[in-house]
């Protein structure tokens, strides 16, 4: 009998037959059709494995599964997923660890150039028939020759790191156990505090986890420190900024700009504040989406996956509990 795997995100049918090409022999495929908890612990139920791509995965959500095996991330982050409860209960969690590093990394570029140029603000105002060359919200800048600050330096950042060469930026990493100075020269970055980074960064770009240490990093007195002509990125998790502070630094234009792919909520709410100002760029989690990276990730989730039904383990790059 084919064992079950369901995906907790709602998807289309055209990604959900993208999926089922995909799957190794003896596995069958299902996915959420509605959003919440109650539909979560409807389809977990009777499933064998289950994919998590945004949704947050619950204590409770959790419990409601009577055979699960293993839990997968599609992608890293495992913040919104109760990894404590999943020990709890015997069930493994996994992820694809650096498997959108570099999608991530490129998106990081195309959000620091549309927040320094208003790529983003110069488009919605040619769509709404405004050519708006002398009405900028503020001053462009470009990207090259700049001090970029990357905050969080794993493969995302890194990678990040490697993009911005061709740019001759000036790179400051903050990390909790800095690098060695040979892979520091490999690089061509330089480690440097918190303070030092906000301070001298003319752009700050957040990839770390999100944790009870991140939560609120940036909040009034990080956004405070940082440069007026400064801009904000954050493909990290939403809670790393304080997105009430945010909007006051970017209303009084303590810094120039930001540009967001993940929130505090999400789906961002339409009443969101952070949707009425013309100084941020707002994209919903994209960053990871390529569809040349679908494959192989999918095909090494799914390979997971026929490890634990084989009873071997999750290779230890991947394997969270």
């Amino acid at each position: 009998m084919p064992e079950t795997i369901v995906l907790l995100d709602m998807t289309s049918p055209d990604r959900a037959k993208k999926l089922r090409a995909l799957l190794p022999p003896g596995f069958v495929l299902t996915h959420g059709t509605a959003r919440g908890d109650e539909h979560m612990k409807q389809i977990i139920a009777e499933a064998d494995y289950a994919i998590s791509g945004q949704v947050g995965v619950s204590a409770d959500v959790l419990r409601a599964a009577k055979k699960l095996k293993l839990l997968h991330k599609w992608g890293v982050g495992v913040d919104n997923i109760d990894v404590a409860a999943a020990k709890e209960l015997g069930i493994k969690v996994a992820r694809t660890t650096g498997s959108n590093a570099v999608p991530v990394a490129e998106f990081t570029l195309g959000l620091m150039l549309s927040a320094l140029r208003y790529i983003g603000y110069g488009h919605a105002e040619l769509k709404k028939g405004h050519w708006a060359t002398g009405h900028l919200p503020g001053e462009t800048f470009m990207l090259s020759g700049k001090t970029v600050g990357i905050v969080g330096f794993g493969a995302i950042g890194k990678n990040v790191a490697r993009l911005l060469k061709g740019f001759g930026c000036t790179i400051l990493y903050s990390k909790r156990q800095p690098l060695s100075a040979a892979e520091e020269a490999a690089l061509g970055v330089k480690h440097a505090t918190m303070a030092e980074l906000l301070a001298q960064s003319d752009v700050v770009s957040l990839h770390c986890p999100l944790t009870p240490e991140t939560t609120n990093l940036i909040d009034k007195a990080a956004l405070a420190a940082m440069k007026k002509t400064a801009v904000l990125i954050n493909v990290a998790r939403g809670g790393v900024v304080n997105e009430a502070d945010l909007v006051v630094a970017l209303r009084a234009k303590d810094i120039a700009g930001a540009a967001m792919d993940v929130y505090s909520v999400e789906p961002l709410p339409a009443e969101s504040e952070l949707l009425t100002l013309d100084n941020i760029v707002v994209t919903p989690h994209l960053a990871a989406m390529a569809a040349d990276n679908f494959a192989p990730t999918v095909t090494r989730m799914f390979a997971n996956m026929a490890h634990v039904s084989r009873g071997e383990p999750v290779p230890p790059l991947d394997l969270v509990v």
